[in-house]
């Protein structure tokens, strides 16, 4: 099969199942959630660097996510940073501020031709639908790194960038 045929099968295959080009960034398999909900992040790393394996991956907790707890990862070493909220939240009465705001899994080996997940899960912030939460996640590789850390401009989408992060669109609460 001569290469402009594979590329237009493939091409094809990613509009059929509803993706796009972008969707060999880190994502997140969960894309909407509402307001104030515990998400369960599924991040999705579908490629290495350049040919190079993963050997970490790093997420950044914005603001107003509380009571993140990350998903321990056979062979990965699982470590958290904690950080002072900018406000106080509340969490079921108690009021929070302070808390995880970045979680790593390291040390693990994830060819460039594998894929896998990491997970955490957290409650998102009760803000208006609509809303996207964005979560930056520096992606490092034996040699090379991927910075998916780009966060779209008003009236703009991660298509429109090299690396972008990857969001939760926040709906209503039901």
């Amino acid at each position: 099969m001569n290469h402009a045929l594979t590329a237009a099968l493939g091409a094809a295959i990613l509009c059929l199942a509803g993706a796009s080009p972008a969707s060999a960034h880190a994502t997140l398999e969960t894309r909407e959630a509402p307001a104030g909900s515990f998400y369960k992040a599924v991040i999705r790393i579908g490629h290495g660097c350049e040919g190079a394996a993963t050997t970490s991956i790093r997420v950044q907790i914005p603001e107003g996510v509380i009571a993140v707890k990350p998903m321990p990862k056979p062979g990965w070493q699982l470590t958290t940073k904690e950080g002072q909220y900018a406000q106080a939240y509340d969490y079921y009465g108690d009021k929070l501020t302070k808390g995880v705001t970045e979680v790593s899994w390291s040390g693990g080996n994830l060819p460039d031709a594998w894929y896998d997940e990491f997970v955490f899960r957290a409650r998102l912030p009760d803000v208006p639908a609509g809303t996207v939460i964005h979560f930056p996640i520096v992606q490092q590789c034996e040699t090379g790194v991927h910075r998916w850390i780009e966060i779209p401009e008003p009236g703009r989408s991660a298509d429109d960038y090299k690396e972008p992060a990857p969001g939760v669109k926040i709906t209503a609460k039901p």
